[in-house]
């Protein structure tokens, strides 16, 4: 571990800068100092700042360049305006959650203050230079999961400078130069996210600073409470670089108050970064936060006088000046001027902030209330009257209010029709519109939807293989035709995935294209989200299901958000490749598909029934540039299926569902393996005269697109969705878009029903799955009940 000291800094020559990073820093602090005034007055909602963290912040920016990432927390203001990607007037932009990318181009208005990104995408969503720019990766605020994303964003410029055929992508990348920077709170340290990411950075030997802000506190929760022995760089020092092995972090710890000490500390360490790609891990000690954690409360209540003494004496600012004063840099005058003019420039920025934000807002309300008035009649004209007065005297500085005012407006002329309220409804309708595009746009792209179907072409010879053979053979065209595609995840490389999909690929393409990782299924998922935000198209694989447990908070929080959060400023196209549904046993045969598609709105949720569809998923998703997960059927990959000559060009199309089976009596909804079970039925089913109709629905988001599902239950008037995730899990949501959404109710001449697994995981063996799970004998028994309720004659109870 290298201790700084500290080590005046001294010349005329620098005395420029040193007061430009001064009254940077002052502008900063007086920025979240008005910005909590702006919250206890109710101009904002939250707040949450990085005072007593600027010096810190601007001596790390100095080592910052073109092309680099960060990965970052919520306290990160001044850094970003030290890298000239955030201004004083975006940042109140952003507190007052102004919905607009030109005002608040991090997340047009989505996120609350202190969540920073640069739009690394253009108005085409297509990829910017990004070598042009100083990059932020969109925060997200769940506690250290900035941390994940960080190994991949670090991890690509080891790609970027290993992999020759990656050299000419220079929209990305310079060979692989680029540092990933990664900020953290000392208390999100007692993480499991932050352990795993450093030791998955370290063992990779990437391009990552990470620098743990240490206030000591985790809101009201001291050391004492978060970190083994309260030292973390005493904790992190087995994790120092061992020359020998060629692994390990350079490790520094200096004082957040050392203005030249950090300078050097930074400059000189993330050069080395840099050049030789050995990490850095920068403990910044001494740290303060005037204004305690956030808004919602006062840290007066749970630090002592004495504690809050010493803050105020080694508030950085504070002893920034001092040490200015001290080496004959500046004078008190010049100082005290630089403080007046830094306060003075904030309050005015935060004036036109407000001012723009604010009259929108006026200038919509003043559109509605000339409407409302031109509705006054004798029938609704104190209902109306009472609506303009709440509307002209409301404290509320919110679209909501005027929104709710107009629907009121609405209902009072209920039974009126004419101009006025023709016109009232066009506002209404127009508004919503703009309020859907400003506060419900972007989930998707939409790219993956528009690639050309392209079906499997089959030889006379009709060649049959293990389905796993369709899939090695696709994902060989994948890895020969696209560069910037990698494969990585535990046991992929050397033995090609335990299922043999990817056998001999690390031999052919290199262990850069096609990796093993350690068990880390949180930093593999990570890893391929920062690695796709810089162009790359990582394909990560969980090896089961059950263990996309692990990283369900990263895939949900941050690759199903990014594009969203946003406003598609940026993006993440990881694919991850996983494999589950039935085999045997509590944790093999994982089924979650209700957990997945609710945690992760954003991402794609293919769930194919045999290899060669999974195959046509993955090459449609390599066209586009959308999130997903393909969860390939653990059971298929020795059955056999025809081999198609078009490996790594067929597509198989999201959010088509296909019929494998016609039938008048009753339309089955199913996918995965549960296809093979109804099929199974259909056969015994028609022995006794039901005709029964089943129907894969290939994804599960997206579902159904073109409504093909409720076509067929218009002719069968019955359905039943089957499945084998828990009662009311994916089976539920199936019937939710079908009787709800596509209006499927109107056609039934019976109620919808499910069918789906115990609300227990399966018990081990093959009699656990049988009893588990449904099988073929509980579809036909569910089907002939159904059908014994409209014709019990026809169809007699024989159990």
């Amino acid at each position: 571990m290298q201790e700084i000291s500290n080590k005046p800094l001294t010349g005329e020559e620098y005395k420029t800068i040193v007061l430009e990073d001064y009254k940077l820093a002052t502008m900063s602090r007086q920025a979240s100092l008005l910005g909590r005034k702006e919250v206890l007055t109710g101009k904002a909602k939250f707040g949450i700042f990085g005072d007593g963290k600027e010096i810190a912040q601007i001596a790390m920016a100095k080592a910052f360049e073109n092309g680099d990432f960060r990965s970052g927390y919520y306290r990160d203001q001044t850094f970003m305006m030290a890298i000239g990607e955030l201004t004083v007037k975006q940042f109140f932009a952003q507190l007052y959650a102004h919905p607009s990318i030109e005002k608040e181009p991090a997340s047009g208005g989505r996120q609350m203050n202190g969540h920073f990104a640069n739009r690394t995408l253009d108005e085409n969503g297509e990829w910017k230079n990004l070598l042009a720019s100083k990059n932020s990766s969109a925060d997200i605020s769940p506690t250290a999961g900035q941390m994940l994303r960080l190994v991949g964003l670090g991890y690509a410029s080891k790609l970027y400078r290993n992999n020759k055929d990656l050299h000419n992508h220079t929209q990305f990348s310079n060979q692989g130069n680029e540092v990933a920077f990664g900020t953290i709170g000392n208390a999100s340290t007692a993480e499991g996210h932050f352990w795993e990411s450093v030791n998955a950075c370290g063992l990779l030997n990437v391009p990552v600073v990470i620098s743990i802000w240490d206030d000591e506190y985790g809101i009201s929760v001291s050391n004492k409470y978060q970190i083994t022995k309260q030292n973390l760089s005493e904790l992190l020092s087995g994790f120092s670089y061992d020359e020998e092995k060629n692994q390990g972090y350079h490790i520094y710890r200096v004082k957040g108050w050392d203005y030249p000490s950090l300078v050097e500390a930074y400059t000189q360490g993330v050069k080395t970064v840099r050049e030789h790609h050995i990490p850095a891990i920068y403990h910044i000690v001494e740290m303060t936060q005037p204004q305690g954690h956030s808004t919602s409360g006062s840290h007066e209540r749970y630090k002592s006088k004495e504690r809050l003494a010493w803050e105020q004496e080694y508030d950085c600012l504070v002893q920034m000046r001092i040490w200015m004063l001290k080496n004959g840099i500046a004078s008190e005058e010049e100082l005290n001027s630089i403080d007046n003019e830094a306060k003075e420039f904030v309050k005015k920025e935060q004036k036109e902030a407000w001012s723009e934000f604010i009259g929108e807002i006026k200038e919509e309300r003043a559109e509605l209330i000339a409407i409302l008035q031109d509705l006054l009649n004798p029938t609704n004209q104190e209902a109306i009257q009472a609506i303009i007065h709440n509307l002209e005297t409301t404290l509320d500085n919110d679209r909501r209010a005027t929104f709710k005012s107009a629907w009121d407006g609405l209902l009072a002329s209920k039974n009126i029709e004419n101009d006025a309220k023709e016109k009232l409804k066009q506002w209404f309708k127009i508004e919503r519109e703009k309020n859907h595009e400003r506060y419900s746009s972007s989930l998707h792209t939409g790219k993956a939807l528009e690639v050309k179907e392209v079906k499997p072409i089959y030889s006379d010879e009709k060649l049959l293989k293990d389905g796993r053979e369709i899939l090695l053979g696709n994902f060989d065209k994948i890895l020969e035709n696209k560069p910037e595609v990698f494969i990585f995840g535990e046991d992929v490389g050397g033995i090609g995935d335990v299922n043999q999909g990817l056998a001999g690929m690390q031999a052919k393409y290199g262990e850069i294209r096609v990796t093993d990782t350690g068990i880390r299924e949180a930093t593999i998922a990570g890893q391929g989200i920062g690695a796709a935000m810089r162009g790359l198209r990582p394909i990560a694989e969980i090896q089961y299901l059950d263990y996309l447990l692990y990283c369900l908070q990263v895939l949900s929080d941050d690759a199903s958000t990014v594009l969203y959060r946003t406003a598609a400023g940026q993006k993440a196209p990881l694919i991850i490749r996983t494999r589950g549904h039935r085999l045997e046993g509590v944790w093999h045969s994982g089924s979650p598909m209700g957990t997945i598609i609710n945690a992760c709105r954003g991402m794609y949720v293919c769930v194919p029934r045999n290899m060669t569809q999974a195959a046509g998923m993955y090459n449609t998703l390599l066209q586009a540039d959308e999130p997903a997960i393909v969860v390939e059927r653990l059971n298929a990959y020795r059955i056999k299926e025809e081999l198609p000559t078009n490996l790594g060009e067929f597509t198989t199309p999201l959010g088509v569902p296909e019929v494998l089976r016609k039938g008048s009596d009753l339309t089955i909804v199913t996918y995965g393996p549960c296809c093979d079970i109804a099929l199974e039925a259909a056969e015994k089913l028609s022995s006794v005269g039901i005709e029964v109709e089943i129907i894969d629905v290939q994804t599960l988001l997206p579902f159904d697109i073109h409504h093909i599902i409720v076509e067929h239950i218009k002719v069968t008037n019955r359905v039943l969705f089957l499945d084998e995730d828990v009662p009311g899990g994916a089976s539920a949501y199936m019937l939710q878009q079908v009787v709800e959404k596509q209006g499927g109710y109107k056609y039934l001449d019976s109620e919808p029903a499910t069918l789906s697994s115990q609300p227990h995981r399966p018990a081990y063996g093959t009699d656990g799955d049988y009893f588990s799970k449904p099988n073929a004998e509980d579809v036909f028994r569910k089907v002939y009940e159904m059908l014994n309720e409209v014709e019990p004659k026809n169809y007699p109870i024989f159990w």
